[in-house]
């Protein structure tokens, strides 16, 4: 949603597929064909998902390191940064520091901050988790002489179990908490998949962190982020003995509702997992024929890493 709002705005969005990275970190084996087919899986995902195909241009970074400039640009970074920064770096990749093994992964943080000035992109737009290499271009970009983009840095959406503890992925301790709470493919009871059924989708949802009268959870933090978003609007159905149906227009007014204990955490729940499997649906059905489906068929046969 957030792509197709700077694209509304005006922004042409370039859609960069990390295969190289996916490569450094190790993903699907380090096989780098396979790490291409789930580029070309991830492609059809943003197409079924509504992605602005006049004003978004899908960009992979084999081909953008190919070129001899992204190299002398990867050094000059690296010139400027200091050892010690790249170690806190490297959390970008979903990792601590003691679980670096190799050398290579080092590269990743230079690397990523090169993109920036490859891609020649004013707005640098990722997840919080990618803060670190989008700073570190803000510094560098005016001492070599190019810019000084723009990060847009959004939220991450909690994992259905709840908030965790900080692992230590930013000096920023809520930071760190939003960043280790976030969801996970690693741990697919707490993540809702695009192709999940509307049978999943009810079963994770139902199962979810939601005490009463608490807003800190993942279920009306999906209200928030996804539902409100989308439709703008939020109706939970409930018996007549319970107060009968009821509709939100805003979701500060479902969030004072429920802090008050005027919604119960079932009927929510219930509510949630409508909208999101109405959400769901346009891309669970781009996936059931042609390429798209081939694809996902080779994605769900490999075994889900970190």
């Amino acid at each position: 949603m957030l792509l197709n709002d700077l694209t509304k705005a005006g922004v042409h969005f370039k859609l960069y597929i990390a295969d190289w990275f996916g490569w450094l970190n190790n993903k699907m084996g380090g096989d780098l064909e396979k790490i291409r087919k789930v580029g070309e899986y991830f492609i059809e995902v943003w197409k079924a998902g509504g992605a602005d195909q006049k004003h978004v241009e899908f960009v992979w970074a084999s081909d953008v390191m190919s070129d001899r400039e992204y190299w002398k640009k990867v050094i000059l970074i690296s010139k400027n940064t200091t050892v010690n920064r790249a170690n806190r770096m490297l959390t970008i990749m979903g990792r601590t520091e003691g679980e670096m093994q190799e050398v290579a992964q080092y590269f990743y943080p230079m690397m990523q901050t090169a993109d920036i000035f490859a891609l020649e992109a004013d707005i640098c737009q990722l997840g919080l988790d990618q803060r670190r290499a989008n700073m570190l271009a803000r510094e560098v970009g005016p001492k070599l002489g190019w810019w000084k983009p723009v990060v847009v840095s959004h939220h991450m959406l909690m994992g259905l179990e709840g908030i965790k503890k900080p692992e230590g992925f930013e000096e920023n301790k809520q930071m760190d908490v939003e960043i280790s709470s976030k969801m996970s493919k690693s741990k697919p009871h707490t993540a809702i998949f695009v192709h999940d059924s509307k049978e999943e989708i009810k079963k994770k949802v139902l199962a979810a962190f939601c005490p009463e009268k608490n807003p800190e959870n993942p279920v009306l933090e999906y209200c928030k982020h996804l539902i409100f978003r989308k439709f703008g609007r939020m109706k939970v159905e409930r018996p007549a003995r319970f107060g009968g149906e009821i509709e939100f227009f805003t979701f500060d007014e479902l969030e004072t509702a429920y802090k008050k204990g005027e919604v119960h955490p079932l009927d929510l729940k219930n509510a949630v997992a409508k909208n999101l499997d109405l959400m769901i649906q346009p891309v669970r059905e781009h996936f059931e024929k042609g390429k798209a489906k081939d694809l996902y068929d080779f994605v769900r046969k490999q075994s889900v890493t970190r």
